[in-house]
């Protein structure tokens, strides 16, 4: 396939370089140093299951410089969802699918906005990696999965090609039949995950070993899983316990991206996570006391460091997008 790859990060990064490896003819859209980084040098990730590293020629600037792709994956911050949107809109109307591994419940929603609805599909990634510094990836662990699939809950011909090179590339990869359920299903764990770790300041090895925290973990999620019932989405009523057991399994020293750009004085997907929660809630008649409070706690971070004028980070976050 022709892929596209919006934001040469942790995820866009690592995927696309496994996908480029097996032979899929891949293009980069980066910015800022990693950019630059990426022209000189290529772009290496490091990861256990084997290093790559994509020639400096498969990196543009923009997405006007993408020449037809079959297929864009979208895996930018929140934030810049809907500038990356309207410049997509021209290579989604002749036909190029849209996939987002981006974060949250409300990704696709804002792409539909610019896009032509059949041309999203929806998707979810599944993976610990990084920006080490311009040019370098750097993939934690073993875990690279990504799960997608059309809403409509029927199989394409476009979902099973890149199923198909997804598999070719090694990479962990399967078609949901109710992308949007499964979509929720890692928003539940990752609102949990997110706003525990950067309200404590501490790694999920602390959250879920003290009792109020763990109890703020579980409450987190539970909170998550009733305003998605409420949308109409098919989660089990008892499924933030199921994430509560399924965070024992974890490593002690993981944490989220969103403790991580907090710890670094980035700006944060608050708005997205623990905010959108809020938001939704009252929205539907919800209560979620513990995401508000968590969205309120950490609002002066929001857009970075507010010990720093106009808020650290908010470039270097941006460039950490793409």
């Amino acid at each position: 396939m022709r892929i596209a790859i919006i934001g040469a990060g942790g995820v866009g990064g690592y995927f696309g370089a496994r996908l480029a490896a097996a032979g899929d003819e891949v293009t980069f859209v980066a910015r800022g140093r990693h950019l630059a980084a990426i022209r000189e040098r290529g772009l290496t990730v490091r990861s256990p299951l084997g290093d790559l590293r994509v020639p400096s020629e498969a990196v543009v600037g923009t997405v006007s410089d993408l020449e037809a792709p079959d297929l864009v994956m979208v895996a930018v911050k929140l934030w810049d969802t809907e500038d990356v949107a309207r410049r997509l809109a021209p290579l989604a109307e002749s036909g190029a699918a849209v996939v987002s591994f981006q974060n949250g419940v409300q990704k696709d929603a804002e792409l539909r906005r610019h896009l032509p609805a059949g041309s999203v599909l929806g998707g979810v990634g599944y993976i610990s990696a990084f920006i080490e510094e311009p040019g370098v990836v750097v993939h934690n662990g073993t875990l690279q999965r990504l799960v997608f699939g059309e809403y409509d809950r029927k199989e394409s011909p476009r979902a099973r090609q890149f199923l198909d090179r997804c598999l070719a590339a090694g990479v962990d990869a399967e078609i949901s039949g109710d992308i949007e359920r499964t979509i929720w299903e890692k928003f539940v764990f990752l609102v949990g995950l997110s706003g525990t770790t950067s309200a404590v300041r501490q790694p999920i090895g602390v959250v879920r070993g003290n009792p109020g925290s763990r109890a703020l973990l579980r409450d987190v999620m539970h909170e998550v899983v009733a305003v998605g019932r409420a949308k109409g989405v098919h989660l089990d009523p008892g499924f933030a316990d199921d994430r509560l057991a399924f965070c024992d399994t974890l490593p002690a020293t993981m944490t989220s991206s969103m403790h991580n750009d907090l710890l670094r004085g980035n700006r944060l997907e608050l708005s997205w996570l623990s905010g959108a929660v809020a938001e939704l809630g009252a929205e539907l008649g919800v209560a979620t006391p513990r995401n508000r409070a968590i969205a309120d706690i950490l609002a002066p971070y929001a857009l970075g460091d507010p010990a720093t004028p106009g808020g650290a980070g908010v470039s270097a976050a941006g460039e950490a997008s793409r």
